[in-house]
């Protein structure tokens, strides 16, 4: 096994190249096909190009280039393959080879790692923020839940699924934020394998440091990178698993819990990239009493964002109007969400009328009784103006210790609620010389 993430890349990169045989059934299923212009290239020759571009480096078609930008990892490629290769990571490995050469996103990392500061800063007390911010001392226990990094900019889904781990008598431990990313960014993103290497070495060494025999991942783009893009790269002692085969695992003792009826009609947004969540917040639902679970709607991709349905921006313009459409044809009174990506995406239809916007864990905490952790991030996405947002997030801000004028605000604030980093923007956290000083953020 090479011992360098850039010599495994390499090595699966030639796994792939030998085992496809460009035959196209991965191209031809795609969803996100019409809504790329791909010309009139045959599926054959796309695949062909992409598998080309892992073996030589010769330069993938246009065609090619716009469907591995455009994959949103909705994994209906798998299945689709006759020889075994997962498609998924293929197309990931040819954006990880072009980011290596030409990253359209400058400091993306840092960028990231900031605004997920600034979000949590204006939503949480700082007893709430050091919990997610600063990493534990290491102690032996059988659970370590990871949050990853940017399920912080909606922090009250990661403390709900504390609440229900609490109620289950589970001795845990939070490991998330950029201290502890999983180095996704660095890789495929940024292309920079010897730092991606080091970064997610450092994160499971982390975990190790607990003892644990299992880590639940919160973020799907983790749970891919360390289970699927990293699988036997790194042994380790613990299981990998998410959270959700957790707690469906204990659904009976989760139900015995369960004290408080919550009437509601809900249809619950999942995806097909990951349907086997879905298919367990489904089920965690139907054992809380009184809820009616309408439909499940699943939509392409395998998270809302931009490392998933984002990437087609056509296509998730249409799903996410027929999840609307659904949420008011089935009289549903709740929209259910998934992670933190798809609470963020919807939370803004609430001010729509008719429909509440809740993530599931919200429902499991009330089902316990509980009062969920409140939604600051939906508050304050519900204000819709920048000046009310900021009077609300100021207190937040200056109890965690994060000096920002109001004018810096107002300028950028609308870029870090739409995580405009992941676009190339937010060049106000960038490296110092890099822009203007007077575009520049928090103090270093």
């Amino acid at each position: 096994m090479p011992n360098s993430l850039e010599g495994f890349f390499a090595a699966r990169s030639a796994s792939i190249v030998d085992a496809c045989t460009s035959c196209g059934h991965c191209h031809a299923i795609c969803p996100v096909l019409p809504f790329t212009d791909a010309g009139d290239a045959t599926s054959a020759a796309v695949t062909a190009s992409v598998r080309g571009y892992l073996d030589q480096g010769a330069p993938m078609s246009t065609p090619a280039q716009r469907w591995t930008e455009a994959c949103n990892g909705c994994g209906d490629c798998i299945p689709a393959c006759p020889e075994g290769v997962n498609p998924r990571q293929m197309l990931i490995l040819a954006l990880t080879r072009g980011a290596k050469s030409a990253a359209r996103t400058p400091h993306l990392f840092r960028k990231m790692s900031r605004a997920i500061k600034l979000m949590a800063g204006m939503q949480l007390l700082p007893a709430e923020f050091s919990r997610l911010l600063v990493p534990p001392r290491p102690r032996a226990v059988p659970v370590v839940f990871y949050t990853g990094c940017n399920a912080l900019r909606t922090p009250h889904l990661l403390f709900n699924t504390m609440m229900v781990l609490d109620a289950l008598d589970i001795d845990y431990e939070v490991v998330g934020g950029p201290s502890s990313c999983c180095g996704v960014i660095h890789t495929k993103w940024q292309g920079d394998l010897g730092t991606g290497g080091r970064v997610s070495a450092n994160t499971l060494g982390r975990f190790a440091e607990f003892e644990p025999q299992q880590v639940l991942n919160w973020c799907p783009t983790c749970h891919m990178h360390l289970t699927e893009s990293l699988a036997a790269f790194h042994a380790g002692s613990f299981d990998i698993n998410h959270v959700t085969d957790f707690l469906c695992q204990r659904t009976d003792a989760l139900a015995a819990k369960f004290v408080r009826p919550v009437r509601k009609r809900v249809v619950l947004h999942a995806h097909k990239g990951y349907r086997g969540v879905g298919d367990n917040v489904a089920r965690l639902l139907g054992a809380i009493p009184g809820l009616t679970l309408a439909e499940t709607v699943y939509e392409s991709g395998y998270t809302c964002g931009g490392s998933g349905c984002s990437r087609s921006p056509g296509l998730q313009a249409l799903e996410h109007g027929h999840l609307l459409d659904r949420v008011r044809a089935t009289g549903a009174d709740t929209l259910v969400t998934l992670y933190h990506g798809c609470h963020a995406a919807f939370a803004g239809s609430e001010a729509e009328g008719g429909h509440r916007v809740l993530n599931f864990t919200d429902l499991l905490v009330e089902a316990l009784g509980e009062a969920p952790h409140e939604d600051r991030n939906k508050q304050l996405r519900l204000r819709r103006d920048w000046d009310m947002i900021i009077a609300e997030a100021r207190p937040y801000l200056q109890a965690n210790g994060l000096t920002f004028s109001d004018e810096w605000l107002r300028e950028w604030l609308p870029q870090v609620f739409a995580q405009q980093e992941f676009k190339g923007g937010l060049d106000c956290f960038a490296p110092p010389g890099s822009v203007p000083d007077q575009h520049r953020g928090i103090e270093e």
